[in-house]
Order: C-alpha cells, then structure tokens, then sequence
C-alpha cells in the first residue's frame, strides 16, 4: 500500500494497521523526516514516536483526522513542503540559554524546540556562572546542561559541572594504543539509557551510535594536531564517583562525566522525562559539544 492509494477513497487505517505494511510505514517515515517531525532512519517500524510523529503533522495540518490515516492526511503527506508547516518562531535573548541556542543554529545543528524534547549540551571550559575557565587539564572544569525550549524561549533546565576529556591517568595510560580519546567538538545521535561501569554500575547514557575522537598520542592533553579516529568507543556519558574537582583521578577515559553522583541522577531523572524516550525506551539521544571559548567569541555575553 502506498499513500497514493488512499487518495479519492474512504479508506482509514489505523496505526497499527500502518506498522503492519512496512512499505506504507517507510513511505510515511521518509516524508515525515523530510518535515523534520521524525528523526531518521526510515526502519519501517511504525512505533509510539513515528505515531507521534503523525499525529503532530495532522496536528499542524489540520487533517481532522487525528486517531487514523484516510484521503486527507496522505495527501497532505504527498504535497506538504517543510516551508509549509507552521514553525512558532524562537524568541533568542543574550542569556547564556538563548546564546548557546544561536552556536547551535549557526552551526547547522540540530535544535529541538517541543515541549519535553531536551537538547544535551556540553561546554568545555566554562564554570557554573557561564564565565570562562583556563580549561586546565585533569580537572571538572566544564558543564553538562540540558536545555528545553518553552514557548520559543530557550530555557536552562538544570546543569552541573562535568569533563569532557580524559583525565591525566588514562591520558598517561590510554585505553587504546593510539592515544587517549577526545571528543571531536560537534553534535552526535550516540547515546541512549543503559548502564556503564563495573564495580559500580549505575544508569547513565551508554554510546550506541558512532562518533569521532582526537587521540592524544603524544600525551600532551590537547586535540590540536592529533588523529582523528571514528567509531564506538563505550564513550558514555556517567558520574564522576564525586572526585575532586581538580583531580579527575580515574574517573574519565574520554567520557562524558558529571563529577557527582547526585548529579548525574538529576541528570538522568530529567532525560527519562523526554517525551521521546516516554515513548521509546530505545530511543538515542543527541548531545552536543561545544567550546567554551568559541562560543563566547562568537556570542559573547
């Protein structure tokens, strides 16, 4: 069944009559990521964030056909453009929410403005009052936030102090024989909920997708002139085991890390209210990561 087939006729499908014909459901899914309303890939699995997805087109299009598929969504599907859809506009300030959302967008990344959808954020070298640091090695000198857009208006939900580099134990003894791992600055879809660690194992954001790391081969805590390797390497993101704040110890390899454990849970307990994960426990999640002083350059306070 395609959509076409639907046009001129009484037809109605419901949605798990949809994820049961996995070439109307890819169709579906490939236009749906074309409204940037789904995000890729089209798998043919017609699941709670593809309905989601629909129904927020028939929403925005105003099919009157919100609990099924009929002749007047699919051909809304076939002919709406992105431009069509209305977009409520972002209300951007000069506060330190709204000036990491105009990085993102000057960056081309992807900004995530529904309600419950949080956008991951990590800024190297940046204290807790958005002011730079000297972003000196083997230190939790950096910040993990995470930021919702209510109304158009970039909101801080919370943040913590977190490292986005290895400390010096595993720069001195890499995990792997290329040099420790530093992740390249950038925006990645990686990581979902899981568990990391051994002795102690605790929830935390586990990679899953691929993403790209300098390797410190020299060993001098810097990414400039180091290789870059791409690929799952366990770079999840998890606690510091409340190590000091100028010590990361063995805390870090090159993951992700919010210093404290309390932190990290209210981390976590924030990102598994995401509407996308409510509906998806599988669902991965994008993070971004960005340089402190960049992003002062470019929107300075």
């Amino acid at each position: 069944m395609k959509l076409q087939d639907f046009l001129g006729k009484e037809e109605k499908w419901g949605f798990e009559a949809i994820a049961q014909d996995l070439e109307l459901a890819r169709q579906i899914q490939i236009l749906l990521i074309g409204l940037s309303l789904l995000e890729p890939p089209a798998d043919s699995k017609f699941g709670p964030v593809s309905v989601a997805s629909l129904k927020k087109f028939q929403e925005l299009t105003k099919t009157g056909e919100s609990e099924f598929l009929g002749a007047v969504t699919a051909k809304k599907l076939i002919e709406t453009k992105p431009e069509d859809l209305p977009q409520p506009p972002l209300k951007l300030g000069n506060d330190i929410a709204s000036r990491i959302v105009k990085y993102m967008l000057a960056q081309k990344y992807q900004v995530f403005t529904a309600p419950k959808e949080y956008n991951i954020v990590y800024i190297e070298g940046m204290n807790g009052d958005w002011s730079l640091n000297s972003d000196a090695a083997n230190e939790f000198n950096d910040r993990r936030i995470v930021i919702e857009i209510v109304d158009g208006v970039p909101k801080i939900v919370d943040h913590w102090q977190a490292t986005t580099e290895p400390g010096k134990y595993y720069t001195v003894n890499p995990m792997n024989p290329g040099g420790a791992a530093r992740i390249k600055f950038g925006q990645y879809k990686a990581w979902a909920v899981g568990t990391h660690g051994n002795a102690e194992r605790h929830e935390a954001l586990v990679q899953v997708g691929p993403i790209t790391v300098h390797r410190d081969s020299d060993k001098n805590f810097q990414r400039t002139g180091d290789k870059t390797d791409t690929g799952l390497f366990y770079v999840n993101q998890h606690w510091g085991y409340d190590a000091p704040s100028n010590d990361i110890k063995n805390a870090s390899a090159g993951c992700l890390v919010g210093r404290m454990r309390q932190g990290h849970r209210e981390f976590m307990a924030i990102i598994k209210q995401d509407r996308r994960y409510v509906a998806n426990s599988s669902y991965v999640f994008y993070t971004t990561i960005i340089p402190g002083d960049d992003l002062v350059k470019k929107f300075p306070g």
